[in-house]
């Protein structure tokens, strides 16, 4: 298995093409592959991944990283939030 990772702070996206250039340099070195990114994946890229006849690809965008390191409990802090609830606090208006 080989794998890419790809580093994206401001909405870009993983394309086709990338994941065409990926899977060429797969070629006789591995038989399947991984994508890695901090940003997400055309639908046209998660098509191109799973496409018949070629090796596949397995994508992992942003939103299932965080749920890979929350499960295995690594790099990420639990965080206790609290919302306010405002019809509790309407009674003491006058």
């Amino acid at each position: 298995m080989l794998f890419q990772c790809k580093r994206y702070g401001d909405g870009s996206v993983v394309t086709p093409s990338q994941v065409r250039d990926f899977r060429g340099a797969m070629m006789g070195r591995a038989d399947k592959g991984l994508i890695l990114t901090t940003g997400s994946f055309t639908s046209e890229a998660r098509k191109e991944a799973t496409r018949d006849g070629v090796p596949p690809i397995e994508l992992v965008d942003e939103t299932k990283l965080v749920m890979m390191f929350e499960r295995a409990g690594i790099g990420l802090r639990p965080r206790q939030t609290y919302e306010v609830d405002v019809a509790f606090f309407d009674e003491f208006r006058s």
